[in-house]
């Protein structure tokens, strides 16, 4: 049975901005990274190339706020009795899932007790039980189930369903990744390079994210692409890095669809495609992405590896200076363009941001 694609809403987020290296004059001030600042802070060259870069992307690290994981229990496939569990799942059908998977997981079924567990979490069907939702977890962790084994220790993380216990949740972690699920391996590889919950060990953080990224976690293969850039834990390897970029912007990834793109804009790891470059950062753009909306602002107004779209580019420009891409260059630009090509683009502004 084709497995469905896991949503996570983890205790660990990656957070990593993509770094900008496009040959173009970058926006004269870039925004403060957060405060809270993970160890280590690995270094990233400014490469320049026609003009300055900017800062080049921190390395992955934790978010202060654990939440819980949401899982999606993946049932046998030779039991038809789980599968229509599983099956009322997928349709949305949460509170036939419940009613179907109470039995099997009183009779010891490791998965049905894994859906109770996801339902109980997130209120799905029923009213949200933490405390029942970790039972559940645990029942099921103890009968060899990965799944169950990170979402109990995401549950352990954030201090739902019973007190904080980061020891239980990192063991629960690392028995989980040993079976091979690659979300608990790329929370763990986090936890080493954060080096609070666990010792630091930046080399053990990037084969637990290899681990993650081998199985196909876009996540994972984006933080480990960042890692091959810079040489975190691993040799410097461009090539690899970009390898690992496309893999993650095929899995719609965001922040890789811009580091990818940026590659290719410069030919870095990658023969230079600037066309293509200049398609992802649209499409990184439409997903929200303020760097690639900054990025692609430049590229637009200035006709560099596409036609040159003043009030389109401009649109792009005042849609990034919103989410805090501001350019005081871009900014005086816009202010000598000609008025009636300045309100086009503050209207469509205005109308990708739905506001009047």
């Amino acid at each position: 049975m084709k497995l469905p694609r896991i949503t996570i809403l983890a205790t660990l987020l990656l957070t990593m901005p993509a770094a900008a290296q496009l040959q173009i004059t970058p926006p004269a001030t870039t925004p403060s990274p957060p405060a809270e600042k993970q160890k280590p802070k690995p270094p990233a060259p400014a490469k320049k190339e026609a003009a300055p870069a900017p800062r080049a992307s921190p390395s992955p690290k934790p978010s202060p706020s654990p939440k819980p994981a949401t899982v999606i229990p993946a049932p046998p496939a030779d039991n038809p009795n789980v599968d229509l569990v599983y099956g009322a799942y997928q349709r949305g059908q949460y509170k036939t899932a419940f009613e179907l998977a109470t039995p099997r997981a009183q009779a010891g079924d490791p998965k049905a007790m894994t859906m109770l567990g996801e339902l109980y979490s997130n209120a799905m069907g029923i009213r949200r039980d933490y405390a029942k939702a970790a039972e559940w977890y645990k029942r099921a962790a103890d009968a060899g189930d990965r799944e169950a084994m990170f979402a109990l220790a995401m549950l352990r993380m954030s201090g739902r369903g019973g007190p904080v216990d980061k020891g239980e949740a990192v063991k629960l972690m690392a028995s989980a990744a040993k079976l091979g699920e690659p979300k608990a391996a790329y929370n763990l590889a986090l936890l080493y390079l954060d080096g609070q919950t666990l010792p630091q060990d930046v080399k053990r953080s990037a084969e637990l994210l290899r681990q993650a990224a081998d199985a196909g976690l876009p996540e994972a293969q984006y933080a480990l692409a960042t890692f091959y850039k810079e040489g975190t834990g691993v040799p410097k390897d461009a090539e690899r890095s970009v390898r690992l970029l496309q893999a993650a912007s095929l899995a719609d990834n965001v922040d890789a669809e811009v580091e990818y793109a940026i590659a290719m804009f410069n030919g870095t790891g990658t023969p230079k495609n600037q066309p293509a470059a200049v398609a992802l950062l649209r499409k990184a753009s439409r997903q929200g992405s303020a760097i690639a909306q900054n990025r692609l602002a430049w590229v637009l107004i200035n006709g560099v590896g596409t036609t040159v779209d003043k009030v389109e580019g401009f649109k792009w420009h005042l849609v990034a200076k919103t989410a805090g891409k501001g350019d005081p260059e871009l900014d005086k630009q816009l202010s000598d363009l000609p008025a009636e090509d300045r309100a086009k683009a503050e209207a469509a502004a205005r109308k990708w941001l739905g506001t009047k």
